[in-house]
């Protein structure tokens, strides 16, 4: 070749631009309209504390009845996340949280008709358990797992934190719709609020790094879209078959069933009506569940930080012990209205609400690799068990002895047992790097 063709060939080759910077990779917008999605989806979580008093009024329903409701609704939030993690191998994660919406709104709208108890069951115990339970944490883990290599104990924190922004954004409105109102304008709004998430999850969300040719956040390489799963039932089970011969399954499982007993069945679902008891105002009451889920934003997200750096089972040890000990004092500083001991109360108490997620995530991926998001599936079953059953026994326990103070001591105790299983939980061991013997 000739020193001109040469210079020729030179002066076409491209040139790399100097000033373009890097632009933010994408797995952090799907993150973004992941969380989004948590926040709207967020409404049904804060309504039903708000439902029990005045569905006790309108209908002459027990406690413990309402409790049944609220009971099956946590439940199979948990029972349905393995198998919506299955779901999303199969058909993706668009289709699966976009149908999941949908069965949301439809169970909350059609609450506005019931005339008996068994619609309760029947709309807001199974039609939106089942929906929620396929918008359960699963899917915040799903998501992690696919799009981020680097961060994922930032992000699992972040987008726990999501579930919190939707109850700080939608509880005060719904109480405020209750007590001006009627509960049933607060049941529409929920249904309109999942509605109104679908088409970003439609037009906005990706289901792999592969659809748009990217690697995942962190990675070093391309990392293909795998082939749909299908038989995600068998496959659910398989894992689950899998685990539960391990022992830090069932350390996870217990450990976050004790979490979902005194978070979601017990605070979130009793606080309101045992405040009330007290002369406390529904409104006053629901703003302050509101503002634990102020702090439980930044305790959660937080915890993803402390995950990244520290070893979770300590961390999740720290978690329940304080937890235990802030639910010891609760039934001393429950009044007709606000001071300040309660109010250092919901901050400590919103800091630990769902600290406990990232370390948990962690020590799934640590232990079950490729099938830790179906794993974390069955350990939030657990944990929606635990509530399921605290929200129906705190019910039956307000009516049979007038005072929730002994569900209160009782989570606490639990919660001290959680912190020592969380120490007893093993490291798994490190994979020995094979070393390349000289000739």
């Amino acid at each position: 070749m000739t020193q001109t063709s040469e210079a020729t060939a030179a002066a076409e080759q491209p040139k790399p631009s100097r000033s373009r910077r890097p632009s933010v990779h994408r797995a952090w917008f799907v993150a973004a309209v992941t969380f989004v999605t948590i926040i709207g989806a967020a409404a049904f979580r804060s309504l039903p504390g708000l439902l029990i008093d005045p569905l006790h009024q309108d209908f002459g329903w027990s406690r413990g009845t309402i409790g049944a409701a609220v009971s099956i609704n946590l439940a199979l939030y948990g029972l349905t996340a393995p198998f919506a993690a299955a779901l999303m191998d199969r058909f993706g994660i668009r289709r699966v949280v976009a149908v999941a919406l949908t069965v949301i709104a439809v169970g909350s709208g059609l609450t506005v008709w019931m005339t008996a108890a068994w619609q309760l069951l029947l709309c807001w115990g199974l039609l939106v358990g089942l929906g929620s339970g396929s918008m359960a944490l699963a899917f915040a883990a799903t998501v992690t797992n696919r799009w981020f290599t680097a961060r994922r104990g930032l992000v699992s924190g972040i987008l726990t934190a999501g579930s919190a922004s939707g109850q700080l954004i939608f509880l005060p409105l719904l109480s405020w719709m209750v007590e001006t109102y009627d509960w049933r304008p607060a049941a529409v709004t929920v249904a309109l609020a999942a509605l109104a998430v679908v088409p970003f999850v439609w037009l906005l969300l990706r289901d792999h790094p592969a659809d748009v040719g990217l690697k995942p956040y962190g990675a070093k390489e391309f990392v293909p879209k795998p082939a749909p799963v299908t038989g995600a039932a068998r496959r659910t089970l398989t894992v689950l078959s899998s685990a539960v011969r391990t022992g830090p399954f069932w350390l996870l499982a217990g450990t976050f069933a004790i979490c979902g007993a005194s978070t979601n069945g017990l605070i979130q679902t009793h606080f309101v009506p045992a405040a009330h008891d007290h002369g406390m105002p529904i409104t006053a009451a629901a703003s302050l569940l509101a503002v634990i889920g102020v702090f439980d934003v930044v305790g959660t997200i937080a915890s993803g930080w402390f995950t990244d750096r520290f070893e979770p089972r300590r961390l999740l040890a720290v978690y329940y012990a304080l937890r235990g000990i802030s639910l010891l004092f609760l039934p001393m500083l429950l009044a007709p209205s606000v001071h300040p001991p309660m109010i250092f109360f919901i901050v400590f108490y919103g800091l630990d609400w769902v600290a406990t997620v990232p370390p948990t995530l962690a020590l799934c991926r640590e232990h079950y690799g490729e099938d830790s998001a179906i794993v974390f599936g069955w350990v939030l079953a657990s944990h929606q068990v635990g509530a399921a059953l605290v929200a129906f026994l705190g019910g039956v326990t307000r009516d049979v002895f007038g005072s929730y103070d002994m569900v209160w001591y009782a989570s606490g105790t639990l919660c001290a047992a959680a912190a020592l299983m969380a120490l007893v939980i093993r490291r798994r061991p490190a994979v020995p790097v094979p070393v390349p013997v000289a000739a």
